[in-house]
């Protein structure tokens, strides 16, 4: 990719850095940011990197959330585990604003890395709007904490977000990517097999929300209406001949 793509995907020995890249807009998400972001994962998941690092160009916000100009109304599509489902490490490396569809980064992140500069709010109550996948915050952080964040709107410091257990490490302005690399260097060195069983266990015994669930049958679904097998079957009986399925 391009430096002007608004998602750029760099490799680093086996580790893959997935950049939203809109500084000029705060790297706020649009409905291409989110179709990019989706690319990026698939990418990722038939690329031999074994661990990647999610971050963004700039220090002012890792992004402004969702670009009000042009909606992403399915975002989901842009989060691992929901739009893609991924199995290998997932880091998160922010710095500076993390508000809205960015918390979601964060929260479905197995590492957070946060610069000090760095502060997470979800203010959608007071914007009239959200699509629930927040939910599952409170399965992640503690429950009155997570409350207080989605309710009152009120953005959270990096040192509070590394105390309520948000945040695995606050770095000096600047450093947070160099930290996530280094966190990504030493997964990427451990057996993939076994960070993937960990991943999948673990996916399995944190709750989910329903509009995440929602997301993940849409993903599913998704998969078949889109498939070689599903245009095969169509051409198949409007030619009046047996399908010939090939499972893709």
């Amino acid at each position: 990719m391009s430096a002007t793509d608004v998602v750029t995907y760099e490799v680093r020995d086996r580790v893959a850095i997935i950049t939203i890249n809109r500084p000029e807009k705060r790297n706020a998400l649009t409905k291409q940011v989110v179709e990019s972001l989706n690319a990026a994962w698939l990418r990722f998941n038939a690329s031999d990197e074994r661990v990647a690092v999610i971050t963004a160009t700039g220090e002012t916000a890792f992004t402004a959330g969702a670009d009000l100009n042009d909606v992403p109304h399915d975002l989901w599509r842009a989060i691992p585990g929901i739009g893609v489902e991924v199995e290998k490490p997932v880091i998160a490396a922010v710095s500076g604003w993390v508000v809205g569809g960015g918390l979601l980064f964060a929260q479905y992140s197995d590492i957070l890395v946060a610069s000090e500069t760095s502060k997470f709010s979800y203010p959608e109550a007071k914007v009239g709007f959200s699509g629930g996948l927040i939910a599952s915050l409170a399965a992640r952080i503690p429950h009155k904490i997570a409350m207080e964040m989605l309710l009152l709107g009120e953005p959270l410091s990096a040192q509070r977000a590394y105390e309520i257990g948000l945040v695995n490490k606050v770095v000096p302005a600047g450093q947070h990517l160099e930290a996530a690399l280094e966190y990504a260097n030493k997964l990427a060195a451990n057996a993939p097999l076994v960070l993937a069983q960990l991943k999948r266990f673990v996916s399995r015994t944190i709750p989910k929300g329903p509009s995440e669930l929602a997301g993940i049958a849409r993903r599913d679904v998704d998969r078949v209406t889109f498939s070689d097998d599903f245009a095969e079957g169509l051409a198949a009986f409007k030619e009046k001949r047996p399908p010939v399925f090939q499972g893709s």
